[in-house]
């Protein structure tokens, strides 16, 4: 015969709390790293900082991808921090994923917009 110890406890909650402090973690190292680079290109640039050295900074494919990926991982931090304060702070459900949706709706047009930006569609 089995014996059963204590009172059952109710688990509830979507359980993303490792992963989403990982994210976090891991998308503001990478947006960290990205200023590093982008405040040593500007110091080192030769001459006044205008649009045509902007934009010499931003021409290289190479720094398209990586701001592209520092957008991604900025749109994903957004995400799982304004996700987080709908799950703590708004109780009614429709309201909820109405707040859940416009947020992911805003944050993928945002993502897009610079994808446009960057590559000039």
């Amino acid at each position: 015969m089995a014996v059963n110890y204590g009172s059952k406890r109710v688990v509830t909650g979507a359980h993303y709390g490792l992963r989403d402090w990982m994210v976090q973690r891991a998308t503001a190292v990478f947006m960290a790293l990205f200023t590093v680079v982008l405040l040593a290109q500007v110091i080192f640039a030769s001459g006044p900082i205008g649009y045509e050295t902007w934009a010499g900074i931003f021409a290289a494919p190479w720094m398209k991808f990586l701001t592209f990926g520092v957008v991604v991982a900025l749109a994903w931090h957004a995400w799982v921090g304004v996700r987080d304060i709908w799950m703590d702070y708004i109780k009614p459900v429709g309201l909820r994923l109405a707040l859940h949706l416009f947020t992911l709706v805003w944050l993928v047009g945002c993502t897009g917009w610079a994808f446009q930006v960057l590559w000039r569609l």
